[in-house]
C-alpha cells in the first residue's frame, strides 16, 4: 500500500499545480477552455486526495486527524473541496489559481515532511485518545480551509481579473471559519481541562490560534461599515491566513509547547 500512496500523493500533486497553472493561464489569456481543464485536473486531485484520505484511515483505523502531517493532508483535502463547491454555484474561477497553487504547496510541505512515506504508522499518544480529537481537529481544519479560500479571493481581487467577484463571498467564507474556528477553541479548552486539568495554559498554539481569532473578529467588527470594505478589508484577510499558516507551521515545529506532538 505504500508504494500506492506515494504514486497517488505525486499525482494529487501534480493535479493540482497543473490545475493552478492554468487557471492562471485562463486569467491572462481570458480563455474559458483553459478553465474547464483546470475543473477537471482539480476535481481528478480532489478524488486522488480522497482516496488517499481513505487508504491512511484504512492503515491505522484511525481518522487522518492525529498529527501534524495527516492535519496537513486534511486541511489541503478540505480546501480544494470547498473551492469546487463554490465555484459549481458561484463565478470565483479566477481565485482557482490562487487558491490550487496554495493546496499544492500544501502538498508539497507534506511530501517534504514526510519523505513521501504516508504509509508509515506510529502509537498514538495518552493525550489523543480522546473522543474530543476528532470534533476539535475537524471544526479546525475546515476553518483553517475557509480562511484559505477566502484568502485566496482576497488576493485575486486585487487585480482586473478578480474584480468580477463579489466580496460578499469573502465575507460569508470568513464567517463560516471565524464560526468554526470559535467551536474547535471551545473544544480544545473543554479536552485541555480533561487532559491536563486546565482549560487554557496559554500554549504557544493556543496563544497564536487566539490571536488569529482576534484578527478575524476585528475584521467581523470592521466590516459592518461599508466605508471600511475593499482594499481594506482585503489586507486583513489575507493578514488572517498568514497567522493561520504561523498558527499551524510556525507553532507546531518551531515553538515547544503543549502541542509539540502535533
Amino acid at each position: 500500500m505504500g508504494n500506492i500512496m506515494t504514486v497517488i500523493i505525486y499525482g494529487v500533486l501534480f493535479s493540482y499545480l497543473l490545475a493552478g497553472i492554468l487557471y492562471l493561464g485562463g486569467n491572462l489569456k481570458s480563455k474559458a477552455s483553459f478553465f474547464k481543464y483546470a475543473l477537471v485536473l482539480a476535481v481528478v486531485g480532489c478524488v486522488l486526495h480522497f482516496a488517499l484520505l481513505v487508504m491512511r484511515t484504512l492503515l491505522t483505523g484511525m481518522l487522518p486527524l492525529t498529527n501534524g502531517s495527516e492535519f496537513l493532508l486534511t486541511f489541503a483535502w478540505v480546501t480544494v473541496l470547498i473551492y469546487l463547491i463554490l465555484s459549481y454555484r458561484y463565478e470565483i474561477q479566477a481565485a482557482g489559481g490562487v487558491v490550487m497553487l496554495l493546496s499544492a504547496l500544501m502538498v508539497f510541505v507534506l511530501i517534504a515532511l514526510t519523505g513521501g512515506s504516508l504509509h508509515a504508522v506510529a502509537p498514538l499518544m495518552p493525550a489523543l485518545k480522546s473522543p474530543w480529537l476528532t470534533v476539535h481537529v475537524i471544526t479546525a481544519a475546515v476553518a483553517y480551509s475557509a480562511f484559505t479560500v477566502a484568502a485566496g479571493l482576497a488576493v485575486i481581487q486585487f487585480f482586473p481579473v478578480g474584480h468580477g467577484i463579489k466580496e460578499h463571498h469573502m465575507n460569508l467564507l470568513v464567517k463560516c471559519g471565524f464560526a468554526l474556528l470559535s467551536l474547535s477553541i471551545v473544544l480544545g479548552a473543554i479536552w485541555a481541562e480533561q487532559a491536563w486539568g486546565r482549560y487554557w495554559s496559554w500554549d504557544p498554539k493556543e496563544t497564536w490560534a487566539l490571536i488569529t481569532w482576534l484578527i478575524y473578529a476585528v475584521y467581523l467588527h470592521l466590516y459592518r461599515n461599508r466605508e471600511w470594505r475593499g482594499n481594506n478589508a482585503r489586507w486583513m484577510v489575507i493578514i488572517g491566513f498568514l497567522l493561520v499558516m504561523f498558527t499551524f507551521f510556525g507553532v507546531n515545529y518551531l515553538l515547544p509547547g503543549l502541542h509539540s506532538y502535533a
